[in-house]
C-alpha cells in the first residue's frame, strides 16, 4: 500500500454528499455497512483494508442526531483499531453546536462533550463548516479546519445579477458573517435587532439600516424552525424593502419550517447540502448548492499537507 494513500468512508447521515465528494475526487467510496440490531444498537462492518491509509469519514451529525453521532464514533473507533495512519472526521454540520455555553445554572456544555467524544474515539483531525459558535474550535485538542459557507452562497448571488442589494443579518451575532457576505457581493449592510424569550421563539424589535427600495438578502448559518427568517422577511418588507431573498449554510428545517417558508414573502431560500433535504422538504422555493467541491479540495489539501485557508483567499 502506498504511504500516501487515502480513502473516504461515510455513515448514513448524508451518503449522497459523500458520493458527490468521491465523484469529484475520482476515487471510490470506501466499502462499509452500517445496520441496526433489533434492540437499536449500531452494527458496523468495514469491508476493506485501511491499514496505513489516511481515512476521511464523512458524517454530519444532523437528524437523527444521536444515531448519527454514534455511527461516527463507532466508525472512527473501528478504523483506528484497524491501524489507519490518520483519521479525519469530516462533519459538514456539527450537531449540538448551539449548546456551547451555560445560560443557566447546571446547564451542560454539550458541544464540548461532542469534541471530547470525537477525540477519544480516535479522530486525529476534524473538518467542519460554519460552526454556530466559532469558539467551538477551541474545544478540540486536535487540529480543526473550519470552512466557511459564505463564498459558495456569495458566488450564487453574484451570478444572479441582482441590483441595489442590501445584506441583512437576522441578529447581532451574525454581523461578521453578513459583513463578509456583503463585501463579496458589493452590497450595503443592515441588522435585525431581536430577542428570544424562549428557544425557537423570536421577536423582531428593530431594524438597523436603510432598506427602502432595496433587494434584501438575509443570511444565517442555520435555519431551524424558520421563525426568525420568515418573521424577519415580513418585517423588512414592511420597512420598505423591495423583495427578500434568504440563504444559510445548514438547512435544519425542523417542525413547521417548510410550511412557514412556503407561506412566507421570501422569493427564494438558498441553502447548501451539508444536511440532506428529504423529499418532504424539497419545494420550488428552496435552492440547494453543493459543498462537495469545497470539501473535496479541503481533503486533498489536508492529505498533501497544504494550506486549507488558501481556498478562501
Amino acid at each position: 500500500m502506498a504511504a500516501k494513500e487515502f480513502k473516504i468512508f461515510c455513515g448514513n447521515a448524508n451518503r449522497p454528499l459523500a458520493q458527490e465528494i468521491v465523484d469529484y475526487l475520482g476515487v471510490p467510496l470506501g466499502e462499509s455497512k452500517i445496520k441496526r440490531f433489533q434492540d437499536g444498537e449500531t452494527c458496523l462492518a468495514i469491508d476493506e483494508s485501511v491499514r496505513g491509509a489516511d481515512i476521511y469519514v464523512v458524517q454530519p451529525t444532523c437528524h437523527p442526531t444521536n444515531d448519527n453521532i454514534m455511527e461516527l464514533l463507532i466508525m472512527i473507533d473501528a478504523i483506528r483499531r484497524a491501524s489507519a495512519r490518520r483519521i479525519t472526521a469530516v462533519m459538514p454540520y456539527y450537531g449540538y453546536a448551539r449548546q456551547e455555553r451555560k445560560t443557566r445554572a447546571r446547564d451542560p456544555i454539550t458541544a464540548k462533550l461532542m469534541a471530547n467524544l470525537i477525540t477519544t474515539a480516535g479522530a486525529d483531525r476534524v473538518v467542519t463548516m460554519d460552526l454556530h459558535a466559532p469558539a467551538i474550535q477551541g474545544f478540540f485538542d486536535i487540529p480543526l479546519d473550519h470552512l466557511p459557507g459564505v463564498p459558495i452562497l456569495a458566488e450564487y448571488f453574484k451570478e444572479k445579477g441582482l441590483e441595489n442589494l442590501c445584506v441583512v443579518s437576522p441578529d447581532l451575532g451574525g454581523v461578521t458573517r453578513a459583513r463578509d457576505f456583503s463585501e463579496r457581493i458589493g452590497a450595503s449592510l443592515a441588522i435585525i435587532d431581536k430577542r428570544r424569550p424562549e428557544p425557537n421563539v423570536s421577536e423582531i424589535m428593530n431594524v438597523i439600516g436603510d432598506l427602502k427600495g432595496k433587494t434584501v438578502i438575509m443570511i444565517d448559518d442555520i435555519i431551524d424552525t424558520a421563525g426568525t427568517i420568515t418573521q424577519g422577511a415580513q418585517a423588512l418588507l414592511e420597512r420598505g424593502a423591495k423583495e427578500v431573498y434568504a440563504c444559510c449554510t445548514h438547512a435544519v428545517l425542523s417542525g413547521p419550517a417548510i410550511e412557514r417558508i412556503g407561506n412566507s414573502v421570501i422569493r427564494e431560500l438558498v441553502v447548501t447540502n451539508t444536511i440532506p433535504l428529504g423529499k418532504e422538504k424539497t419545494i420550488p422555493r428552496i435552492r440547494v448548492l453543493s459543498v462537495a467541491p469545497l470539501l473535496g479540495e479541503a481533503i486533498v489539501r489536508i492529505h498533501e499537507d497544504l494550506s486549507v485557508s488558501k481556498l478562501f483567499s
